[in-house]
C-alpha cells in the first residue's frame, strides 16, 4: 500500500447508520478510509441496513487497501445502546438483564445476534462492555455505564463468564467482537461524551477492572477499545487514549495484548475538545493505538 492507503487503515469514521452519506463515500473512495462506524439510531431492520453497507462497500477503490476487507461496526450492545432495529434485529436486553442468562443461554442468543449483524453486513461489533461496576447502588452514580445498565455484572467472575459467552456467539456468527473500555469506566462519577476532565481514582493497574482484560486477552479476544478518562493511579497526565503507559506499557508491553486497539470517540467527545482533531489522532497513534 501507499502511506495515503496506509494511513486510511487507521482511522474508523462515524456514519449514519440510516444512509449512506455522500461524505463518507467520499472518505472510502479518496482518502482510503477502510473502517466506518454507523451511529445514532436506524429501525432499517436487517435488509435496510445491508443496502447501506453495500453501498459503503462499492465505494472501496480497487487495489492494495482494497483487497483488506472494509471494517463495518456498530454499538450493538443490548438494552438502550442498540443502534440497529427493525425487522429482522432482535430486541436485545440490557448488559444487566444479560448478565442475569445463564453462560449457554447467552451464548445462544448471541449468535443469533451475531447472524443478523453478518446478514445486515456489519463485522465489527463495539460490545460486550466489560467494565467492572461494584454494587447496584454504585451503579446509580455511574453516569457512563451504570446508569444506563450497561454493565454484565457486579463481579469481575460474572462480567467475564456473560462476555466470554456473548464473544463466542457472536464469533461463531462471524462478527468479531471489540471489549471496552480499557482500563475501566465503572467507578467514574462522570460521562466522557458529555464532560470534561473526567478522573478515575479507583482504577489500577493490577486491579480487578485490569484483570478482567487479562482473563479476556488470554481467551482470545482480538479487539479491545480503550476509555478516554484519565486514570489517576495509573498514569494521571491525560486521557489514557493518549497514554503511552497505559496504551503500551500496561495492554501491549504488561498484558500482552497483540490485537488491535481501538479509542472510544475522539470526535464528539466532550473530554477530548481541549485538543484540536488532528493533535488527538497523533497523540493517540503515539500513545500506540
Amino acid at each position: 500500500m501507499s502511506l495515503a492507503q496506509q494511513v486510511g487503515q487507521v482511522f474508523m469514521v462515524g456514519t449514519t447508520a440510516g444512509a449512506a452519506q455522500p461524505i463518507t463515500l467520499g472518505l472510502i473512495s479518496s482518502q482510503h478510509l477502510a473502517n466506518v462506524f454507523l451511529s445514532g439510531r436506524s429501525r432499517l431492520g436487517v435488509t435496510g441496513t445491508a443496502a447501506v453497507v453495500a453501498k459503503l462497500r462499492a465505494a472501496v477503490p480497487p487495489g492494495g487497501a482494497g483487497r483488506v476487507p472494509l471494517f463495518v461496526a456498530t454499538d450493538q450492545e443490548g438494552g438502550q445502546v442498540q443502534v440497529l432495529q427493525g425487522p429482522g434485529f432482535d430486541t436485545m436486553p440490557s448488559g444487566v438483564q444479560q448478565g442475569v442468562l445463564s453462560s449457554a443461554a447467552l451464548e445462544q442468543a448471541s449468535t443469533r445476534w451475531g447472524a443478523q449483524l453478518t446478514a445486515a453486513g456489519v463485522n465489527l461489533d463495539l460490545a460486550p462492555v466489560v467494565d467492572l461496576v461494584g454494587t447496584p447502588t454504585a451503579a446509580l452514580s455511574n453516569p457512563p455505564i451504570g446508569a444506563f445498565q450497561r454493565e454484565l455484572g457486579f463481579s469481575a467472575p460474572a462480567v467475564i463468564g456473560h462476555a466470554d459467552a456473548f464473544r463466542t456467539g457472536l464469533s461463531s456468527a462471524g462478527v468479531q467482537t471489540v471489549l471496552k473500555h480499557f482500563p475501566g469506566l465503572g467507578f467514574v462519577t462522570a460521562n466522557t461524551d458529555t464532560t470534561a476532565g473526567v478522573t478515575d481514582t479507583a482504577v489500577t493497574a493490577a486491579g480487578a477492572d485490569v484483570g478482567i482484560y487479562e482473563h479476556e486477552i488470554a481467551a482470545g479476544a482480538r479487539n479491545i477499545m480503550v476509555s478516554s478518562a484519565i486514570y489517576g493511579r495509573i498514569d494521571p497526565s491525560g486521557p489514557a487514549v493518549f497514554s503511552h503507559s497505559i496504551v503500551t506499557g500496561l495492554l501491549r508491553d504488561r498484558l500482552h495484548f497483540s490485537g488491535l486497539i481501538l479509542t472510544d470517540d475522539l470526535s464528539g467527545a466532550v473530554q477530548v475538545q481541549y485538543l484540536a482533531p488532528g493533535d488527538r489522532a497523533v497523540d493517540a497513534i503515539e500513545a500506540g493505538v
